[in-house]
């Protein structure tokens, strides 16, 4: 019952859960569901008086992993013709590799050079509006005429997972270690940033919920503070004062 729900219990479900192997991220996810049902009991339906406060574990800072254009490169001469394709895809749209793998040919539209992910692919429950560049396009062209549906096929069946033993036997020959097919879409999102897209605007092209997600990548480019740089200098009504202090 709502209402037997104690500090007690809370420090059970989140020791039942860590003892399950999943990251403290993913036990706070849990706890963030509950702590929500909570709070609605009490203050939209008035079913209990009060709520137990709901502790979170730490988390680490968020990993950012990324390629330089010579590691993808390498990268990509290593990997089998249809995950270079999805590859190549992912690094110039940004998309996740389940909206990759799952990207039909009616949700592209080449003449207006865009693509869109339904609401129900979306991870955000929100639809997706993808602008398609040059390198994106090229390989859509190639991909034609491969299979009737879908964009990505292997052998006449649609690829269902891309980072799998192909993927990590490629990065083991290509000498790169730690990196996921996740980090496709980090790469894309720190190529856009040390290029000189604002922040505001990934956002937008990369379909975050959220500014702070995309605040990881601010580091990798100080061009937009640049102008505002030199603001910091004493300005000339501040610099005769000093002067005429010195002369008294």
């Amino acid at each position: 019952m709502l209402d037997d729900i104690n500090k007690t219990i809370l420090e059970q479900i989140k020791t039942g859960k860590k003892a399950t192997g999943v990251s403290n991220a993913t036990v706070n996810r849990v706890m963030s569901i509950i702590r929500a049902i909570l709070n609605r009991a009490k203050n939209e339906w008035e079913w209990i008086d009060n709520v137990p406060n709901v502790r979170m574990l730490p988390e680490p800072n968020s990993r950012v992993r990324w390629l330089t254009a010579e590691e993808a490169q390498k990268l990509l001469a290593e990997l089998p013709s249809h995950l270079e394709a999805m590859a190549r895809f992912a690094l110039a749209t940004g998309l996740r590799e389940a909206n990759v793998t799952g990207l039909m040919w009616s949700q592209i539209d080449r003449g207006r050079e865009c693509a869109w992910i339904h609401p129900e692919q979306a991870k955000a429950g929100k639809a997706i509006a993808v602008s398609l560049n040059r390198e994106a396009l090229e390989v859509l062209d190639k991909q034609r005429g491969q299979h009737s549906q879908y964009v990505f096929s292997y052998k006449g069946e649609p690829v269902k997972k891309a980072g799998g033993k192909a993927w990590r036997n490629a990065l083991s020959r290509a000498g790169i270690a730690d990196f996921t097919w996740h980090d496709l879409r980090h790469t894309w999102a720190s190529w856009h940033v040390m290029n000189g897209t604002p922040l505001n605007v990934l956002k937008e092209l990369g379909a975050w919920a959220d500014y702070d997600t995309v605040l990881k990548y601010a580091h990798l480019s100080s061009d937009r503070l640049k102008r505002h740089a030199g603001n910091s200098k004493i300005a000339p009504n501040v610099t005769n004062l000093l002067q005429y202090k010195n002369l008294a």
